[in-house]
């Protein structure tokens, strides 16, 4: 069995207008919500193997603000600008490219941080199961701070492909509030 964690950055600052969409910090309520997110993702007892973030600025501080939550340890982060505002292909092909670690481990809970619309349309293309109406939530809108879990009856990472998941659950700032 394995776990993906897709968690959507937390909301940005537009204070500097010249400032280019990668450099964009988080704004203040985003500085709120990305640890109430990863405290409702310790909750559920979900801790991560491995990490894989976007470069970009408001993803890197969104995760900064998390680890703290998840627990002492930190799993190992991977920074990829290649997720960088990354559509659903490249990103399947990124989970495809997770490999057991050195001591022959496959991660079996990964977490994404990066950006929309490419993780609402990931979620949504590896969902083929789960409670309706967290589906349903999942289709309207993937706000920023935002969370979808889905888990596969997998072994490998590469084994993963479009509508073999299930949408455990989608968690979002409103509903945490």
């Amino acid at each position: 069995m394995l776990t993906l964690i897709l968690l959507r950055h937390a909301k940005s600052s537009w204070d500097e207008p010249g400032l280019s969409d990668f450099k964009r910090p988080l704004a203040k309520r985003g500085k709120k919500a990305a640890p109430e997110i990863g405290a409702a993702l310790k909750r559920l007892g979900l801790r991560p193997d491995l990490i894989l973030c976007s470069g970009a600025e408001r993803a890197r501080q969104t995760l900064a603000l998390v680890l703290p939550e998840l627990g002492p340890q930190s799993p190992p982060v991977v920074y990829d600008d290649a997720l960088y505002m990354a559509l659903p292909d490249g990103l399947l092909t990124g989970l495809h490219k997770i490999k057991p670690d050195h001591e022959g481990k496959t991660p079996k809970c990964v977490m994404m941080v990066g950006h929309n619309p490419g993780f609402e349309e990931f979620a949504l293309l590896l969902a083929g199961d789960g409670p309706a109406d967290e589906l349903a939530r999942l289709s309207e809108k993937f706000p920023t701070a935002s969370a979808a879990v889905i888990v596969f009856d997998a072994e490998r990472w590469s084994q993963v492909e479009p509508g073999l998941g299930r949408l455990n659950h989608f968690l979002t700032p409103k509903r945490l509030s």
